[in-house]
């Protein structure tokens, strides 16, 4: 969906390089690893060529003794849905970059079509990529999943955590063939891309807090045009909705090493940042999880550290490395470095530089594919106008402050785009008054 059910989630809380020592020949490179074969913490040196030099700096959070990480296949396909591959051709060449970076005449799928980027010869290639990112396939919505919010200092879970269930519907842009004629608008009109909303269920001082979100179209506008998004939460010790303020995204969320924006390693605006595409390099990252974790069990050990996912299923990508450098003065980050997938637009991973230039947080993502049901079965069911989903979708988030060894986890294995199935379900859940309701 459009703004992401984490970062709802984000706003509960609140309220309350380039790649080193890459092989010589990228893509000649697919058989160094064979598909099944299991790589234990004596054979890591292997993996280095193929992960970004912060990463293997900073290995001690992430690989460790009694690790397990297996290989899976190369370049799989996870391509999109064949709507969303539709909608892309169906619109192909009418969106553009607009002044400040924005996005122009943008209906719905991919804004600017893979085979059309130029990282190296087109200096637009970089803010093409992110709105690619921004609107990449996560279905149409967001039906209940269950998060749990953990943290960590060096080593060890505190006793601070938040859990909980999110849910979300996707507004615009839509690619199923019931929105055609509203140029992919489910309400005639909408200005809105996305809503999203959550509910705390735990720990019992947080319990009940629910919120609701709304992203707006005009957020593809220049900056001085764009409408930030509306918020509204309803504390159950005040027994009222409160209208709070997103227009800062870039605060630590309640004590945290992540901000709004961190989610997914990017859920913010577009157009608060200058954007370079670096390069395209083969990377290996975790792609389609083998773990169950939160909410199907809760005692995965996940390393040391409690921030590692070395105990799963890891892929060679063909990777985008993208520079994201902020406009406004006051953000905390002098730069962050983003590595994309190139097929699904997922992130791999992320590091953030402070003021100094120092590196200052690593974020990693692991990630679940809807047509895999090994895991749990069959648990992403198409809807009316998707016959087959086909999304590559981030299940997990980790954050690391290498300053000071602190990190946060985030899981929601059971995350899925299903939409609401009427639009009389998506009027009440965008129903800022439904937050009152039965309380």
């Amino acid at each position: 969906m459009g703004i992401g059910w984490l970062g709802v989630l984000a706003v509960v809380l609140c309220g309350a390089r380039v790649a080193g020592a890459q092989a010589d020949d990228a893509g000649s490179d697919s058989q160094v690893f064979d598909e099944g074969e299991v790589i234990t913490f004596d054979d890591v040196r292997r993996l280095r060529p193929y992960l970004p030099e912060e990463f293997w700096d900073n290995r001690d959070f992430f690989f460790y003794e009694g690790m397990n990480l297996e290989i899976g296949p190369t370049q799989a396909d996870y391509s999109a849905a064949r709507e969303y591959a539709a909608a892309t051709e169906r619109y192909r060449g009418q969106p553009r970059i607009g002044p400040d970076g924005s996005l122009e005449n943008y209906k719905a799928g991919q804004p600017f079509p893979m085979d059309e980027i130029d990282c190296a010869g087109d200096p637009q290639a970089g803010v093409k990529v992110m709105w690619d990112h921004k609107y990449q396939w996560r279905g149409s919505g967001g039906q209940p999943a269950s998060f749990f919010y953990s943290y960590w200092d060096r080593g060890e879970q505190l006793p601070l955590y938040y859990e909980g269930t999110a849910s979300g519907v996707q507004l615009s842009r839509r690619v199923e063939k019931q929105f055609e004629k509203t140029d992919g608008d489910v309400f005639r009109g909408e200005k809105r891309t996305g809503a999203g909303g959550a509910q705390v269920d735990a720990p019992f001082d947080a319990r009940g807090i629910m919120l609701l979100t709304f992203r707006y179209k005009s957020s593809e506008r220049p900056r001085a045009e764009a409408k930030n998004d509306d918020t509204w939460v309803y504390v159950p010790t005040l027994r009222r909705v409160r209208r709070i303020s997103t227009a800062q995204r870039t605060d630590a969320v309640a004590g945290t090493d992540f901000t709004l924006d961190d989610l997914f390693s990017f859920n913010g605006v577009v157009p608060q940042y200058e954007w370079e595409c670096l390069e395209e390099t083969l990377a290996i990252a975790p792609m389609n999880t083998k773990v169950k974790a939160y909410p199907y069990e809760r005692e995965h050990n996940f390393g040391p550290y409690g921030l590692s996912y070395a105990d799963d299923r890891w892929e060679l990508r063909d990777t985008f490395v993208m520079k994201m450098v902020p406009k406004n003065d006051d953000h905390p980050y002098r730069y962050k470095i983003i590595y994309l997938d190139k097929q699904t637009l997922t992130a791999h991973y992320s590091f953030a530089y402070d003021r100094k230039e120092e590196l200052w947080k690593i974020i990693t993502h692991n990630k679940r594919w809807s047509e895999d049901h090994r895991l749990t079965g069959e648990y992403y069911l198409p809807w009316e106008g998707i016959e087959s989903v086909r999304d590559h979708h981030i299940v997990s988030d980790m954050i690391i402050n290498v300053q000071t060894g602190t990190g946060n986890r985030i899981e929601f294995w059971d995350r899925t785009g299903m939409p609401f199935k009427s639009k009389g379900k998506i009027r009440r859940f965008i129903d800022v008054g439904r937050l009152t309701k039965g309380r």
